[in-house]
């Protein structure tokens, strides 16, 4: 939209596929026409003690070269993006010297999260700094933007003014899906096309393989349906894949696949051979403040009918009838899900998942959240004149 945006990013995130190289603490970059300002921090796998150094190391950092990010950059706008609420005295601080707006972007909500997904006590030194730093967030920050649409119940418990607090769900790029010429794997595209030839029904999975996702609910359903034409591709990479893969190998399961993750670009392509979608998420009353994860937006927008697995309210499943929405954590229910959709006429399925992509194109719109996003930064309610 015209706007010059900057990313100040740690150098490691699990999230990334391809990580950028230097050896100094900081680097000045530009891709796409986005400028980066990557900062050096140390490698780590799952969410373990390296991890957390990884995040105060990059706080440290940030920290430090604030005063330089703020003179070169003068924003605008500073938007505290990371998962965990701690930069958000570095965006203070950036945004206070720049005369700037210090936007606070919830995608999750920690320390809540880490304690009811992770287990990790009330009393952990890390949830106890992470508390603080959340409470400050809701009172330094000039507005908090949730991906969450229930979140600010929460958020008000820890002070947070309503005034402040905007809804802004994740959406789609639809130019991602205009243009599907990228191609998948061979060995992914091979086995897909078998699959077909044989007249199998093909239920995908595309995502992180981590204990939140919920996937050994979908083994054990792929176990109940092993005897039906009905095959189970998992594409992803994650702390719990190698268990996965295991347990599929004991239970004899010859109809579950795993493949590895494949680029953003042939994503498109890769949901247009499934049959069917699920997204799974473990039951926890974290998630009654909502969900709006990534995979669900490309579910819908492939036009599949998906298999939510998901204990919230307010789910895009249940709001576009795109698909069943059952209990978490429950194979028996989700291999009943996947049987009932098998069961339906091919024009029935299509009808399903059409409805799921009406839904993304008329509310998940980037441009259109894109314009909304803008209108709070320019003090303004969204779709306030």
């Amino acid at each position: 939209m015209g706007h010059s945006t900057t990313i100040v990013s740690a150098s490691y995130s699990h999230v990334r596929k391809k990580q950028p190289f230097f050896s100094r603490l900081w680097k000045k970059d530009s891709i796409d026409g986005i400028s980066y300002i990557w900062l050096k921090t140390p490698r780590y796998h799952g969410n373990g003690v390296r991890r957390a150094i990884n995040i105060f190391v990059f706080v440290a950092l940030a920290t430090i070269h604030a005063k330089i990010i703020a003179k070169e950059v003068m924003p605008d706008a500073v938007i505290a993006s990371s998962t965990y609420p701690l930069d958000n005295y570095v965006a203070n601080y950036i945004a206070r010297r720049s005369k700037a707006k210090h936007i606070y972007e919830v995608h999750d909500i920690w320390p809540l999260s880490p304690i009811e997904l992770g287990g990790m006590s009330d009393l952990h030194p890390f949830i106890v700094l992470m508390k603080w730093a959340e409470r400050y967030a809701y009172r330094r920050a000039d507005e908090v933007v949730s991906l969450l649409p229930n979140a600010y119940e929460h958020m008000a418990e820890q002070g947070l003014a309503i005034d402040k607090f905007f809804y802004m769900p994740n959406g789609v790029n639809f130019g991602d899906w205009e243009n599907q010429l990228a191609e998948l794997p061979s060995e992914v595209q091979s086995s897909l096309t078998e699959a077909k030839q044989k007249g199998q029904l093909i239920v995908g999975y595309a995502g992180a393989h981590g204990l939140a996702n919920c996937l050994m609910s979908l083994i054990e359903a792929a176990n109940m349906l092993k005897d039906e034409k009905i095959l189970f591709v998992l594409v992803g990479q994650g702390p719990e894949k190698e268990r996965l893969i295991e347990t599929s190998r004991q239970l004899g399961l010859r109809n579950v696949l795993f493949f590895s993750p494949v680029d953003r670009i042939a994503i498109p392509r890769l949901l247009d051979q499934f049959d069917i979608a699920y997204i799974g998420l473990r039951s926890t009353p974290v998630f009654r403040f909502g969900i709006s994860p990534n995979k669900l937006m490309d579910y819908m927008m492939s036009a599949k009918p998906v298999v939510l697995a998901i204990d919230t309210e307010k789910d895009m499943i249940t709001a576009s009838g795109g698909g069943i929405k059952v209990n978490p954590e429950d194979g028996e229910a989700i291999a009943s899900a996947i049987r009932k959709i098998g069961m339906m006429s091919r024009s029935e399925r299509e009808e399903m998942g059409r409805r799921g992509k009406r839904y993304i194109e008329e509310h998940h719109d980037y441009r259109i959240i894109g314009k909304k996003f803008l209108e709070v930064l320019a003090n303004r309610r969204p779709g306030q004149k």
